[in-house]
């Protein structure tokens, strides 16, 4: 349950344990900085569809492996008992114990690396649960800055299982998606926003537009009677996330400052049951960027992908990328960068919809409602990492390109051919509002755990995901609520480190899962999807083609389905009768009276660009 880092070795009789280097080499996800891995990455199409099947292979072996092979663990408080019966004797030894947790003893102290979602949730969950918190979160201040964020019906639940109030308050600034048609438009054949439900080799009559509807996604909501998936944006998440931890605690959230290592505290006598010594029995001490020491029980880096926590953990250098790009801490470029934007513009089908994905040859183009008559948008292309065209964060300077060169139009160049539908949602863009970024992932880390002694990691820091899904924020809320759950049964300050090994134990298969979907997603899209066939057209005439139309009803029947019934499937608030229902009934009467105010205002005033909503960092550096 140790990151791998060298096998230890008992001294003497004695329960001190050394460090010997490991046999196999380094952990796993180190590269040379003069690697040159997929160079051509590319120019093979074949290959990489080879390659999007492999992972699909590898990540489905691995998991059973990982399943198969895990050891029946007793739960922590059994555990701890052999931990305390560490000597043999004829009469019963004197306990080994840290300090007493909860009635009759003290707190638990738990601080956080990151104020972002993962992180603040996570705060709010322990404060519930009457722990001692502390948040360390390195900007200056929360700004706001961050677009939408979706919530999926297995987040929500989580929300309102972890505290009713926060539950209120986010459905107060909430968009529903899932109430209206979701799905896969033909980004070639799509035209003039229609309605028309896909059609299916089969029948009669072809219908180009509508590739699948995602109908299952309201389905499944009902059928475990949960909120609908939606989107809230970033900051009104933050400021109510902000309002209920200050109010219980105005010191837990501290700005400005940021933990940069920590070092996990001994026990004396506190050995597990084969007699070595249990690493940060004693608790974990943190260094602070401001070179404060600050002692807790538990760590918990919630701090991006970037993790300052994960990178000791797993002996990685922040942000250190291989010369290619290809690599950076341990993260794979993904093979897509992503261009986004946001316009306030009445499309013929605003309110009928809630997102799109228009899919095409090697590139698909995303829309979503996120309120207030806003528009998102994201452009996927298979382009080399470090293409630049486009800031970080809105309102900065280009890094690449000639800045006479209109950023849309660029865009609209690389959609050449597409559907009327993307252009007139990209003519109405101001080039001052689209933003891009590479995106990165890891593999599941079915091999390391995510605990290391009394430090572990959520979130981005523990499986960052592709953006497919919509589900990497919706991840970490539920590692948030699972770990403290685990923390709220610990009595004794030395069961620390068991607790999180089952922490990292409950949640590994299900983020494994969710992260292969979210990759899967965008590898299918690229590299086997195509424009599917049509007796009508000309288009889709190649083995792509006929593969796409013949799986379409699949997709639509089975494989949508099945995906989304798992993803919802985890909801600690069990049924929520009516109340979802009505919650969509009371957003949808006010929603388009709020949209079409905005149409109006943006017509007479023209469009308003808005903080970034890539990262907080990017956006700062922009700011100064």
């Amino acid at each position: 349950g140790r990151p791998c880092g060298g096998r230890r070795e008992r001294s003497g009789g004695s329960a001190a344990v050394r460090k010997v280097s490991c046999p196999l080499g380094p952990p796993p996800g180190r590269v040379s900085a003069q690697g040159t891995h997929r160079t051509a990455w590319a120019e093979n199409p074949g290959a990489k569809a080879k390659q999007a099947a492999m992972r699909v292979v590898i990540y489905a072996l691995a998991a059973a492996a990982a399943m198969a092979i895990r050891a029946p663990r007793m739960p922590a408080q059994t555990r701890f008992a052999r931990l305390q019966m560490a000597a043999t004797t004829e009469e019963a030894p004197p306990a080994i114990v840290g300090d007493k947790i909860g009635e009759g003893g003290r707190k638990l102290k738990v601080v956080i690396a990151g104020g972002g979602v993962g992180g603040l949730t996570s705060a709010l969950h322990f404060q519930k649960k009457g722990f001692d918190v502390k948040v360390y979160e390195k900007a200056s201040e929360f700004r706001r800055f961050g677009g939408p964020i979706q919530f999926a019906s297995n987040a929500l639940s989580t929300i309102k299982a972890i505290d009713e109030r926060l539950f209120s308050k986010i459905m107060d600034r909430f968009t529903f998606t899932a109430t209206r048609a979701c799905g896969i438009k033909d980004g070639l054949r799509a035209s003039g926003f229609k309605m028309d439900d896909p059609s299916f080799p089969w029948e009669e009559e072809q219908r180009p537009d509508w590739f699948v509807k995602f109908s299952i996604m309201k389905d499944a909501a009902d059928l475990f009677r949960l909120p609908y998936t939606g989107v809230i944006d970033r900051p009104d998440l933050q400021e109510i996330l902000l309002e209920e931890i200050r109010e219980r605690d105005p010191d837990a959230v501290v700005t400005g400052t940021h933990i940069t290592s920590y070092e996990n505290q001994p026990l004396d006598g506190a050995v597990d049951e084969d007699g070595y010594a249990v690493e940060g029995a004693g608790g974990v001490k943190v260094t602070l960027s401001n070179g404060e020491v600050e002692e807790a029980d538990v760590l918990v880096g919630a701090d991006g992908i970037w993790s300052a926590v994960r990178a000791q953990m797993y002996g990685e250098e922040i942000k250190k990328s291989t010369m290619n790009k290809l690599r950076r801490q341990g993260c794979r470029y993904s093979g897509y960068t992503v261009f986004a934007g946001e316009t306030v513009v009445p499309v013929k089908d605003f309110f009928e919809t809630g997102y799109k994905v228009y899919i095409g040859p090697k590139r698909y183009f995303v829309t979503s409602d996120v309120g207030g008559g806003r528009l998102q948008w994201y452009a996927f292309f298979a382009l080399p990492p470090g293409s630049k065209r486009a800031p970080s964060g809105w309102g900065g300077a280009r890094d690449e390109g000639d800045p006479e060169d209109g950023l849309v139009d660029y865009i609209k160049s690389l959609h050449d051919g597409w559907s009327d539908e993307i252009h007139y949602v990209l003519d109405n863009t101001p080039d001052s509002a689209v933003e891009q970024r590479d995106l990165y992932d890891r593999a599941p880390e079915l091999l390391r755990s995510w605990s290391q002694g009394s430090a572990t990691i959520m979130g981005d820091a523990a499986h960052p995901m592709m953006p497919n899904l919509g589900q990497g924020g919706c991840q970490a809320i539920e590692d948030a609520f699972v770990l403290g759950e685990k923390l709220a049964g610990v009595e004794d300050s030395a069961q620390v480190p068991n607790v999180l090994q089952d922490y990292y134990r409950s949640r590994i298969l299900r983020t494994s899962a969710v992260q292969g979907l979210s990759r899967l997603a965008s590898d299918l899209i690229i590299n086997a999807f195509d424009t599917p066939w049509s007796p009508n057209d000309s288009l889709g005439n190649t083995w792509r083609g006929y593969s796409t139309a013949i799986i379409k009803p699949f997709l639509q029947y089975v494989i949508f389905p099945a995906q989304f019934l798992f993803l919802y499937s985890f909801f600690p608030t069990g049924s929520m009768g009516s109340l979802p229902k009505q919650l969509a009934e009371a957003w949808e009467s006010k929603h388009k009276e709020i949209s079409e105010e905005a149409f109006a205002k943006a017509a007479e005033e023209g469009q308003t660009v808005r903080p970034s909503f890539f990262s907080k960092e990017e956006s700062e550096k922009v700011t100064a």
